[in-house]
């Protein structure tokens, strides 16, 4: 029996969605050139044989890879997470064992930063108000619609030009927004260059017609929209969050929507599933997702072909183009 040398812990739903007939059969020509064949399995227990894996495909729900693990993996070498964060499972003896760490975080952007675009267009055309008017018998003149806006002009501030916000900018950018970017580790060269306004937090949330989150959760981006921040925003403004719930006081969030004076779209929650009763179900004008932004077919074949790109890359010593370091972990959401 050929030994594994390629192992992808993976549900099978997800394998399927992930890596195209093409992409499939590129880990499988891989996991032959390093002399073995390719695995699928729910569980890491349930791999029969770990000693000679050499690449570690990774999904959700992986634990961490500690030492005693990775003593049952000796030729590990590499893994490749088909996700974002490596947080849950990426160890300090990973790195001291000289294992490489890559992630397909790069092919969730588009999707997320398209649901963003579509609930900042929303939330200035004022659609779930006017579809909550409609539900209830109103009309044209329904008063709890408000005004409605243009995204040409619109002053929108992105919270945090990471993968997804940068491309959620070049979106909003070619629509005519003049957006605003809130991120300390941006100078104003590089905010020139993104064709952006660099401005401060507070600045950012009074000017705003529609704030999108897109920051990381590090310890300091905890909370950092709380009551005081939403409340410096203009009647009839609206948040956008697709990044995480970390970074938005839940609620202090839900109470200032429930006031009626600005609109929330969301995909994220501090608790998931969304309880039933929780108090977002039930709010007027609101309009919720359950964290599927970046659930597009295209987006899911993107971390599947990234995972295949990076592993080709290793086979042939290139350079990791979504590699990971020791230092690098510490900034990561």
């Amino acid at each position: 029996m050929t030994a594994v040398s390629i192992l992808a812990v993976v549900s099978e739903g997800l394998f399927d969605e992930f890596f195209s007939g093409e992409d499939a059969r590129r880990l499988r020509g891989a996991a032959e050139r390093l002399g073995g064949d390719l695995q699928r399995v729910d569980r890491l227990d349930a791999a029969a044989d770990l000693h000679r894996v050499r690449i570690l495909i990774t999904s959700w729900g992986v634990g961490p890879l500690d030492a005693e693990l990775l003593d049952r993996m000796p030729e590990l070498a590499l893994v490749a997470h088909t996700g974002a964060t490596v947080k849950p499972f990426v160890t300090d003896a990973m790195f001291d064992r000289g294992i490489l760490v890559t992630q397909a975080g790069a092919g969730m952007a588009r999707s997320v930063a398209e649901v963003s675009l579509a609930f900042t267009l929303a939330m200035l055309h004022r659609i779930p108000m006017m579809h909550d008017a409609m539900r209830d018998g109103g009309w044209y003149d329904a008063p709890t619609v408000g005004v409605q806006h243009e995204i040409r002009d619109a002053p929108i501030a992105v919270i945090g030009a990471s993968r997804t916000g940068r491309a959620y900018l070049q979106m909003i950018r070619a629509l005519g927004a003049r957006p605003l970017l809130v991120d300390p580790t941006i100078d104003p060269d590089a905010a020139a260059d993104l064709g952006v306004e660099l401005v401060p937090l507070d600045e950012a949330m009074r000017r705003a017609l529609v704030v999108a989150v897109h920051a990381p959760t590090l310890a300091e981006t905890h909370h950092m929209i709380g009551a005081r921040e939403l409340a410096l925003m203009p009647d009839g403004a609206a948040l956008v969050n697709t990044a995480r719930s970390w970074l938005v006081d839940e609620e202090a969030l839900l109470a200032e929507a429930r006031s009626g004076r600005i609109a929330v779209a969301l995909d994220v929650f501090d608790e998931e599933p969304l309880a039933e009763n929780s108090g977002f179900r039930a709010l007027r004008g609101a309009l919720l997702t359950p964290h599927r932004a970046a659930g597009t077919r295209e987006g899911r074949l993107s971390l599947g072909r990234i995972v295949a790109d990076e592993i080709d890359s290793y086979l042939s010593d290139a350079r990791l183009v979504h590699g990971i370091t020791r230092d690098m972990l510490s900034s990561m959401a």
